[in-house]
């Protein structure tokens, strides 16, 4: 196949299209045993492949699939050694592999042990394949140099993988029609390279269950509330995931800072989200409306302030949600804490969405009891 095909690309950006061979499928307790690379850019094409010294030994079976032996890779240059030339290769360009997760995540690994930040933006030719034809069931790079005439020269080498995945991408454009293969490269690409303060290590510390979270702009404006009950899944998928829509897109584009809080429970979720977007007053959140029927206040119905108990699914961790004259104070880990959380906080004005939530809730059967009894005092509720 020529490689003056692409007269006119489906993404004109610089390419690099990534193989690796390992030994062993965890990032962890494996290591790199070859790179190839096929670099696409204002220069033409270039190829570039190293063995790389694991530095362990090589399983029986992983050298009968690659042909890499225990004896070849003695004597390569071990990844610290070629980890500069290589981040200069990749560093800027889109990433293109199969099964792209599994490379840049060994390539991501081994970077950082060399003390490099390495994260492009990433496509994957396998759901970039599931994307542009859902009839095929088999998408994997044998099923696609069957379907679509790739020429292999050496399966399982770094290099020759590297150049089939070169050879379906410029088959595409002969395939495809140009506005819609530039549409699912734009969807499916995965952005790893975030604005501002935003890394993958810092989307690491967030709250892997419920939470609220909120995005912030230029001139730190507030773009955007949301909730989750899994808030450091969400928050990639807004991120790093595919764009569904032009508004996610938008969004994704405009992001500068984010921050978030646990909440202990999906209630508690829906209690803060309502009070930050009353509170910031995000560009993208629909503004709840108040209606002639909404009050501008209602009677408390208990003595005091109130909590109400939730537990995280996964970790089972108490959560004590105070709330005092329909304003959501937050939550404490106990009934104690939650009492000095209330004693230290300011009881704001009424909240008409905390008085909307908690109603529907107690109509449901939500129970609370009094802040500052002991753990087995009798439950309240109010229908």
């Amino acid at each position: 196949m020529s490689e003056q095909f692409l007269a006119e690309p489906a993404f004109e950006d610089p390419i690099v299209f990534v193989d690796l061979e390992t030994t062993g499928g965890s990032t962890a307790e494996h290591r790199i045993t070859e790179v190839g690379v096929v670099e696409v850019g204002p220069a033409g094409v270039t190829r570039w492949s190293s063995l790389v010294d694991p530095q362990q030994p090589i399983p029986s079976f992983i050298q009968q699939l690659t042909g890499i032996t225990n004896a070849m890779v003695r004597g390569a240059p071990t990844f610290d050694a070629i980890a500069p030339e290589l981040f200069k290769r990749l560093h800027g360009k889109l990433f293109v592999a199969h099964n792209a997760s599994f490379d840049r995540g060994f390539l991501r690994g081994e970077f950082r042990r060399v003390g490099l930040a390495f994260d492009p933006d990433v496509l994957c030719t396998v759901r970039l394949s599931r994307a542009l034809f859902p009839s095929e069931k088999r998408h994997g790079l044998d099923a696609l140099v069957e379907r679509h005439a790739l020429v292999p020269s050496d399966r399982h080498r770094a290099l020759a993988d590297a150049d089939l995945i070169w050879q379906f991408w410029q088959r595409l454009h002969g395939l495809v029609p140009l506005d819609v293969l530039r549409a699912q490269i734009e969807r499916t690409t995965r952005r790893y390279r975030l604005a501002g303060d935003i890394t993958e290590d810092l989307l690491e510390t967030a709250p892997a269950g419920c939470g609220v979270y909120a995005f912030y702009g230029d001139a730190d404006l507030p773009l955007y509330v949301g909730r989750s009950v899994r808030v450091r899944q969400r928050l990639r998928a807004h991120l790093t995931g595919e764009r569904r829509s032009s508004k996610d897109m938008r969004l994704a584009q405009q992001v500068r800072r984010v921050e978030w809080r646990a909440t202990g429970g999906e209630l508690g979720a829906m209690l803060a989200e309502a009070q930050w977007i009353a509170t910031l007053r995000p560009g993208h959140n629909r503004v709840p409306r108040v209606t002639k029927s909404d009050p501008a206040d209602a009677p408390w119905p208990f003595q005091g302030p109130v909590v109400f108990e939730e537990r995280e699914e996964a970790s089972q961790a108490r959560a004590f949600h105070v709330v005092d004259r329909w304003c959501y104070v937050g939550h404490a880990p106990s009934l104690a804490q939650a009492a000095e959380l209330h004693a230290s906080s300011m009881t704001g004005e009424f909240e008409l969405s905390t008085y909307r939530i908690l109603q529907s809730h107690l109509a449901r059967g939500l129970q609370m009891m009094p802040l500052g009894v002991p753990n087995d005092a009798p439950v309240i509720g109010v229908v």
